[in-house]
């Protein structure tokens, strides 16, 4: 279980670096409003994928509840941005997308990397 809290950990960091980059970039491209839209988005990906990882880590313990609250999260965030004048529809769900694309990013860094050799006792001396 200790490998797979640091790999929720992992994620959820690479997640908010997305963010942060992202926030930056369409700031200084588009408008403050907008950039603000896509954080709105990315807050409501990372608390997905923090309640996604808690249902995972349930799984084991015979947990078995379904993803309604996860999809209600989705369905809330596209609502809300739809009928709220300030926020628009777009950036809010390509930040909230943002989750996912961290989710690949991490996928293909790991993969690519070599892992380090552990040290052996036989080699040590």
């Amino acid at each position: 279980m200790e490998e797979y809290f640091q790999l929720q950990q992992n994620l959820l960091l690479c997640t908010l670096a997305f963010t942060g980059v992202i926030f930056v970039s369409v700031w200084l491209v588009y408008s403050l409003p907008i950039a603000l839209n896509y954080l709105i988005g990315a807050c409501g990906g990372v608390v997905y994928l923090r309640m996604l990882a808690k249902s995972v880590a349930n799984i084991g313990r015979g947990g078995s509840r379904s993803g309604s609250g996860r999809l209600a999260l989705v369905v809330g965030l596209v609502l809300v941005s739809t009928r709220w004048n300030q926020l628009e529809v777009i950036p809010v769900f390509l930040g909230f997308l943002t989750y996912k694309g961290a989710l690949i990013a991490y996928t293909l860094w790991t993969a690519v990397l070599p892992k380090s050799p552990a040290k052996s006792p036989e080699a040590s001396g």
